[in-house]
């Protein structure tokens, strides 16, 4: 048990190593897409099944309390987050239009949806890219080793280098984490990010 235990953490650990080498900048332009858009008054929306549902709640939660530092919220809502809305349209419509109709009602040009899939082919997560992309929003779509068609059909695409869910939703939420950071303190000091910072 104890090799299964190093096996895991250390192939965790690989996957982030790899995105340090090959997707720091790729994190940072995301990070900045992000602070434009608070920066414009615009809002930052997740959305993603399962576990990347988890992630979208949680990722909403670090913005709108805090994550490191004592500042005022920043506006941020999860797709995922209200029961009432989902099982209503997932009965009177499709489970496929559970994110999508609350894209047409929620987001404007000046926000950015955040769609979460590890294969990049969840239906719902598609649909609700292609109605934030028909209101004029960002989009940013976070997802696995090919992209999927999430990673086709976003903005900005980041693919985590890895296979299995479970690395991919440990890879997204560390990225979550690290984008949280970056608006924080660009909320404090401006954006000042670039490709050659340390």
């Amino acid at each position: 048990m104890i090799n299964l235990i190093r096996k895991e953490l250390l192939a965790s650990a690989e996957v982030k190593r790899v995105l340090a080498e090959e997707q720091a900048e790729a994190i940072l332009e995301i990070g900045r897409i992000l602070f434009l858009a608070l920066q414009s008054r615009g809002k930052i929306l997740f959305c993603g099944n399962g576990g990347s549902a988890a992630d979208a709640q949680h990722l909403t939660a670090e913005l709108v309390g805090r994550y490191r530092r004592e500042r005022k919220g920043l506006p941020a809502l999860a797709l995922t987050a209200n029961p009432a809305v989902l099982t209503a349209v997932g009965n009177d419509y499709d489970f496929t239009e559970v994110f999508a109709r609350q894209a047409e009602a929620l987001v404007n040009k000046e926000d950015v949806l955040v769609a979460l899939s590890t294969s990049g082919n969840s239906p719902n997560v598609i649909a609700a890219v292609e109605a934030a992309k028909a209101k004029g929003a960002v989009t940013v779509g976070l997802t696995g080793k090919d992209g999927g068609l999430l990673g086709r059909l976003a903005g900005h695409a980041l693919r985590v280098p890895a296979g299995k869910t479970a690395r991919i939703q440990e890879a997204h939420l560390t990225i979550g984490h690290i984008l949280c950071g970056l608006v924080e303190e660009a909320v404090f000091k401006g954006w000042q990010g670039s490709a050659a910072d340390g």
